[in-house]
């Protein structure tokens, strides 16, 4: 296998039958999935250890109880099992392009975090997904038309380019890093010690930080919008609290890249 796909996760089992539909079509086909779970509900744990033998990848499927938001710790475990030399990761209830993990894996760079970009589709075009719909390209074809013309949210980050030019010039500037949609090779990762595990709210823990911290261990960021393209599924936003900001502020000030409360777990 050449990609670990890390895909974190919390109860939504339609959303994620979604989810792995767009991978059972892609076209770079030699990589895994790890289902990063942050205490699903275990009629779900059921229904998982079932679906895992449908697909044409292999599926390791890892649970923490459920003690609220935790979704940093379950990523650094999802890590520290994973498979390959390069991760992408990737949200429960964002829907891959069929190109998604092939750009990431292709437009790979040592010491380089790519990044990208995703649509937000609207709650009806939500509610009107099927699995077959995404295995026969519906979000690439009808639904990017669907959703141009409705005005959606980001709708133009569905629009893929293949000329090298245009892909050049379109991503020529630093976009920053969105915590559903980037990849990077796995010794990087575990250079600044993974996820902060003192963040238990979403919001700047899961990609802020992670930013901050690879800026100042002198990593850089690449965007790959048009090229790595996935398709968010419609939910009310999550509550967004600044409770941490403190960490992230010292972490500015300091120029600080390691975390001692990531993957190791240090008392100094």
């Amino acid at each position: 296998m050449k990609v670990s796909v890390i895909l974190s996760f919390y109860n939504k089992i339609e959303w994620l039958k979604l989810v792995l539909a767009g991978y059972c079509r892609q076209s770079l086909k030699d990589f895994e999935v790890i289902i990063a779970d942050d205490g699903s509900k275990e009629e779900v744990i059921a229904e998982i250890s079932k679906l895992k033998s449908q697909y044409p990848f292999p599926i390791t499927h890892i649970w923490h109880p459920d003690e609220g938001w935790q979704k940093n710790i379950i990523l650094n475990k999802a890590v520290t099992i994973s498979k390959t030399h390069y991760l992408v990761f990737n949200d429960g209830d964002c829907i891959p392009h069929k190109h998604f993990v092939k750009e990431h894996y292709e437009n790979r760079e040592s010491n380089t975090i790519l990044a990208g970009r995703r649509v937000n589709l609207s709650k009806d075009l939500t509610h009107k997904l099927t699995s077959s719909m995404i295995v026969k390209g519906y979000l690439e074809s009808w639904g990017l038309i669907r959703t141009l013309i409705s005005n959606e949210k980001h709708a133009e980050n569905g629009i893929y380019f293949k000329n090298n030019l245009i892909r050049r010039f379109i991503n020529k500037k630093d976009k920053g890093v969105l915590g559903s949609n980037f990849s990077l090779p796995k010794r990087n990762l575990i250079e600044i010690n993974g996820f902060d595990e003192r963040y238990d709210l979403p919001a700047i823990g899961e990609d802020t930080d992670l930013e901050v911290r690879w800026r100042n261990h002198g990593m850089n960021i690449k965007s790959v919008k048009h090229l790595a393209i996935q398709y968010h599924l419609f939910h009310k936003t999550l509550p967004r609290d600044n409770k941490h900001m403190a960490i992230l502020d010292t972490h500015i000030k300091n120029k600080i890249s390691w975390t001692n409360h990531g993957i190791i777990k240090l008392n100094r």
